[in-house]
């Protein structure tokens, strides 16, 4: 049976929450137009009609989250069983190409709320209803204000990362992380599965690798390196593969495509911790209790090779996506100087040095991957030596590597540390919780343009886009987590999707007013400054 929002949730909505009319969307919308029509209403009579599977998705989805959030029961229907002054909800997925990829159309008249999308398009569209919802007090209702929006996004790559090495985060946030992504439009979750401090994908072929390479005897307390103090607590934890396909399906009604990380060659010690004759020496090697960078890393001889084709076609057949992230990041080349074996790779395959290496490293496992119908990404140290021949790159090491791979014909996604980094503080340190360092406020978030004004007009191209990284070594509670990436994956969001000229950093913030009570009452710990 039908039912409207409760009593008891009415006052506590009235209490604490105040929704607004007005336009209040993050990220910005490319066209937005006010109509002329009055509001119109949610009610018990309210359906949603959506014929085919895409716009069923979207919209089973929409209705979960009114219910959950706001008590209003809106079934989903093939088409209308019965007329009247309801207002109904149409969701139709087009190839009309006059929409671009991701995009819709979103009108809301009189005559009821309309959706056409294109792939994914009806889904963003059911986030931008999401924000525009308010509540009326005189009627009591729940309503929507008569707007018209023309959306698609600006960039194909709107990402979040998250580390879940350094701390280990159960499978329910990585599900809410998701659908925090998805709210503001992001549709790229790369996820930081293996470190020095933790390996967290099961590997069926490699039992060790979870058995020892996910559990750390303890963990570094705060920055306490020397002399070092630890807490004593050991910290584990991995995902199945039946939790990682959990994850996959979960993202994708989401539109949301996960990017699986898998370090190599450096930041290895929990692997080589498993399995020791993976190094370049005899070991022992542990699970590391600390943060940063350490010398051992995988040996470039056959046996390592073996081991991670392995561990990939594990990999590549529970991520259906285009990309498996090699990481290639931080690579100490110490241990392979010393190695006869490394210097006798290096000698066959006349390399001139250790970097040189490392590019062969690459080359062999990204021919590997393409066997998989995969293609590679990795951080802008892939760059050294020489880049693989379909590589792409993540450059964190501010823009040059990502400039230097676009001239070059390679795609690239912006990451840089100065404006994509949320491990960093994000006010005076005084004031907030203890972080990595730097600080990179809201506002220096929003005025990122991943697009260097060096790059030609067709080098312009191979900027696929931009993500945020959200790394762990001082974030041990999904709620710190929370804390650091929203709002600023607010401003991310708004960067990667909305053109240029809609930018407005005062407008921004007027809109997150409204934001930052949907987001509490999402239950999100978000700054609130």
């Amino acid at each position: 049976m039908k039912k409207t929002i409760s009593f008891l949730g009415l006052c506590i909505l009235l209490l604490h929450l105040h929704i607004t009319k007005g336009q209040a969307i993050v990220p910005m919308p490319v066209q937005i137009e006010k109509g002329s029509d009055d509001s119109v209403y949610i009610s018990n009579r309210s359906v949603i009609v959506a014929k085919d599977a895409e716009s069923k998705t979207a919209a089973r989805l929409f209705s979960a989250y009114l219910q959950e959030h706001f008590s209003l029961d809106i079934p989903v229907v093939d088409d209308l069983f019965q007329q009247g002054m309801a207002t109904n909800f149409w969701f139709t997925t087009t190839t009309n190409p006059d929409i671009p990829n991701e995009g819709y159309i979103l009108d809301i008249n009189k005559t009821g709320i309309k959706v056409e999308g294109q792939k994914g398009g009806v889904f963003y569209a059911t986030q931008s209803l999401k924000q525009l919802l308010f509540f009326d007090a005189n009627k009591k209702q729940y309503g929507f204000e008569s707007w018209k929006i023309t959306d698609y996004p600006r960039f194909a790559w709107r990402g979040m990362h998250l580390d879940v090495c350094r701390h280990f985060f159960p499978i329910e946030f990585v599900k809410k992380y998701i659908d925090l992504m998805a709210f503001y439009k992001m549709n790229t979750f790369h996820w930081h599965l293996t470190e020095d401090q933790g390996w967290r994908i099961q590997i069926l072929q490699y039992p060790l690798l979870t058995e020892i390479g996910g559990t750390r005897k303890e963990t570094m307390v705060e920055k306490i390196f020397k002399p070092y103090k630890g807490d004593g607590i050991p910290h584990t934890g991995f995902y199945t593969q039946e939790e990682i396909q959990s994850v996959v399906a979960y993202a994708l009604e989401r539109n949301v495509t996960i990017v699986p990380e898998i370090e190599m060659p450096g930041h290895s010690l929990a692997a080589l911790a498993a399995y020791p004759e993976l190094a370049c020496s005899e070991g022992p090697f542990e699970v590391a209790t600390t943060w940063g960078v350490f010398e051992d890393i995988y040996c470039p001889k056959e046996e390592t090779f073996n081991f991670l084709e392995n561990v990939l076609a594990e990999v590549c057949a529970l991520f259906p996506g285009k990309y498996i992230h090699i990481g290639g990041d931080e690579a100490p080349k110490a241990a392979w100087k010393k190695s006869e074996v490394a210097q006798e790779v290096m000698k066959r395959e006349g390399l001139k040095n250790e970097e040189e290496l490392q590019s062969y490293f690459i080359r062999r496992i990204e021919k590997f991957v393409q066997s998989q119908g995969k293609s590679i990404i990795g951080w802008d140290e892939i760059l050294e030596g020489g880049l693989a021949p379909n590589a792409s790159v993540m450059s964190w090491r501010g823009e040059e590597g990502g400039i230097a791979a676009a001239k070059m014909g390679h795609d690239v996604v912006m990451t840089p540390g100065s404006h994509c980094y949320f491990d960093h503080y994000q006010g005076p340190k005084e004031t907030e919780p203890l972080a990595i360092g730097g600080n990179t406020t809201l506002e220096k978030v929003y005025q990122y343009n991943p697009i260097p004004v060096s790059l030609n007009i067709e080098e312009r191209t191979h900027i696929l886009g931009a993500q945020a990284n959200v790394w762990t070594e001082y974030l041990a509670t999904p709620e710190q987590v929370e804390y650091m990436a929203y709002p600023r994956a607010c401003a991310l969001s708004e960067v990667l999707w909305s053109p240029v000229d809609k930018k407005d950093w005062s407008g921004f913030q007027e809109r997150m007013k409204t934001q930052y009570i949907l987001l509490k009452k999402m239950n999100v710990n978000a700054r609130m400054k």
